[in-house]
């Protein structure tokens, strides 16, 4: 007999863009093409919702830029994204969601992330004042604050590769205890995205990444023709394809 898993007394907020061509995952353009790079936005999108429908929280929130699309399960309070800067929008997720109780918030550039590692961040909340995790390119992909307060994150630099320790100075300026989870890279780049499909292979982000991948290569022009055969060189189908995928639909806790 399967039995429930108490729920911690937190919210855990995923702040996210609607996966929109050319609007998301613009570092990964080239070698992708903008629909591509949206596919992948998607894909880690649905990664980061699985990974927290799955943690046993009172509530789980998306703060959206954009309209909910299909990717979005059940069990979701969508409010929309408020403020100019990065840090505007943080702040004012972590004010639009609170209800009283701790939070916690993710962004979707890590699509390896799972139920674990965010039942580790709810559990810290019970002994810390913060939970913080660092990404690998300097930024974080997880705040979470015992008493959310947005005046910790407004006017902190972001996306920059001292966000992280600009953010941690803020959390020590206001004698908070902080607990730190692992580091994780977010998915900015082509390089990115490769380690982490490599690492993370189960997931709809590296299903995605091998098959554009593939689709990529097979596209590429074909070579001269070899000596001696006048005949032009075949033509590939796939030269000219696209990979289908619902047109609109992804921010680490800051997408690029």
């Amino acid at each position: 007999m399967t039995t429930t898993p108490t729920p911690f007394a937190a919210d855990l907020i995923v702040i996210a863009k609607e996966p929109v061509p050319g609007r998301v995952k613009t570092r990964l353009t080239p070698p992708f093409t903008p629909h591509q790079a949206a596919a992948l936005a998607e894909a880690a999108l649905k990664d980061t919702l699985e990974a927290v429908a799955a943690t046993p929280v009172v509530r789980r929130v998306l703060a959206l830029a954009g309209t909910p699309g299909p990717w979005l399960p059940d069990g979701f309070d969508v409010i929309p994204q408020r403020g100019d800067g990065l840090d505007e929008r943080l702040a004012n997720a972590f004010d639009d969601a609170h209800q009283g109780r701790p939070s916690f918030l993710v962004g979707m550039d890590t699509p390896q992330l799972t139920p674990s590692l965010l039942v580790s961040a709810a559990a810290a909340l019970t002994t810390h004042d913060a939970v913080f995790g660092r990404a690998s390119d300097g930024g974080f992909w997880l705040l979470g604050l015992r008493t959310p307060n947005a005046s910790l994150l407004r006017g902190v630099p972001m996306s920059r590769p001292d966000t992280g320790h600009f953010q941690l100075c803020r959390l020590a300026e206001a004698a908070l205890t902080v607990a730190h989870l692992p580091e994780l890279t977010d998915v900015d780049t082509h390089d990115d995205a490769a380690q982490v499909a490599a690492r993370a292979p189960a997931t709809h982000f590296a299903t995605a990444y091998r098959t554009l991948t593939t689709l990529r290569r097979t596209s590429e022009p074909t070579s001269e023709a070899p000596a001696g055969n006048s005949e032009a060189p075949a033509t590939n189908p796939a030269a000219n394809a696209r990979p289908q995928q619902s047109e609109p639909g992804a921010v680490a806790v800051g997408d690029r």
